[in-house]
């Protein structure tokens, strides 16, 4: 029996010092999550910065002070008044963007990083407000975005902590500011439509007059080029008819010189002087003969005269 009894103690002992050596085990081995940095003191003193994956630590001596956050992190930013260069009280409210990069530092440089980046915030959006006008408070947003992440980062350099962006989510003034404002966005748009108004009727009426120029000028080129083909063509017709005069006198010419040219032309030359004297006998009812006006010859020198006369007349 003392033999069982020492053989059965000797193996609770070895039972109990293998649980001891699994609790230390599982105490000394530490599974960090990826994106997280934890802190290690021994004895009280900073030992080490474990960062993810698989680590270890001595038990009792080592203990785990501080677990940070590495991934990137949004924090609102509460409201708060600002009042603008132009004495106008705004409610400014925002997001910020920020991730821990030196978790030592994080740690124990400062107390609680993310109170004391929100405040740094709303003390540097006021300030920043209180440069600008109310108007240029809307239109430099942008730009008052990035001057307020450019404060925080100088001062936040000794936290360990970066801020990557800061998001203005609402600027709200006064009521009374608001109803000015949408008053004054009324007329604006007003002033605009009259505007866009006047300047649609000038359009109109300079493209009537610029039409009515057009058709002016038309009609002016046509009567031009009318008067043109006319003068042309009444000059066409007088060079044809020259044409036709100088032809007909050239064949005239050369038959006159025959003799039967001669007679034709003293025939012609009586018809001619007979036609004349019905005409004066038309015009006068008294008619003087010559004497010897009976003969054929003196008929035709009689009309020959005749035609002189006419011809110098």
């Amino acid at each position: 029996m003392d033999i069982n009894n020492i053989a059965l103690s000797f193996f609770n002992i070895w039972i109990l010092i293998a649980i001891v050596i699994i609790l230390i085990l599982r105490s000394s081995i530490k599974f960090i999550p990826q994106n997280t940095a934890v802190i290690v003191e021994r004895f009280g003193k900073y030992n080490k910065t474990m960062i993810g994956g698989l680590n270890f630590i001595l038990p009792v001596i080592d203990r785990i002070a501080y677990k940070q956050n590495l991934k990137e992190q949004a924090f609102d930013v509460p409201s708060q008044s600002a009042i603008t260069q132009d004495n106008i009280s705004l409610i400014v409210d925002g997001v910020l963007y920020l991730k821990v990069i030196d978790p030592y530092k994080s740690s124990y440089g400062i107390d609680n990083y993310i109170f004391s980046v929100t405040q740094l915030a709303q003390t540097t959006m006021r300030s920043e407000i209180g440069k600008l006008t109310l108007d240029k408070t809307f239109e430099e947003r942008e730009n008052l975005n990035i001057a307020i992440v450019t404060a925080i980062n100088e001062a936040s350099v000794a936290w360990g902590v970066q801020v990557f962006r800061y998001e203005i989510k609402d600027i709200e003034p006064p009521r009374s500011v608001l109803d000015a404002m949408e008053r004054q966005m009324k007329a604006e748009r007003e002033k605009r439509a009259v505007i866009l108004e006047s300047e649609g009727k000038r359009q109109s009426e300079i493209n009537i007059a610029e039409g009515h120029k057009a058709a002016r000028v038309l009609a002016a080129e046509a009567e031009k080029l009318e008067q043109v083909l006319k003068a042309e063509g009444e000059a066409q017709a007088l060079i044809a008819v020259s044409t036709a005069q100088a032809d007909a006198l050239d064949i005239v010419g050369k038959v006159a010189s025959t003799d039967n040219g001669q007679k034709a032309i003293q025939l012609d030359l009586a018809v001619k002087a007979i036609a004349a004297k019905q005409a004066i006998a038309k015009e006068s009812s008294i008619i003087l003969l010559p004497e010897n006006s009976t003969t054929p010859a003196s008929t035709i020198a009689e009309a020959m005269t005749i035609i002189s006369q006419l011809n110098k007349k």
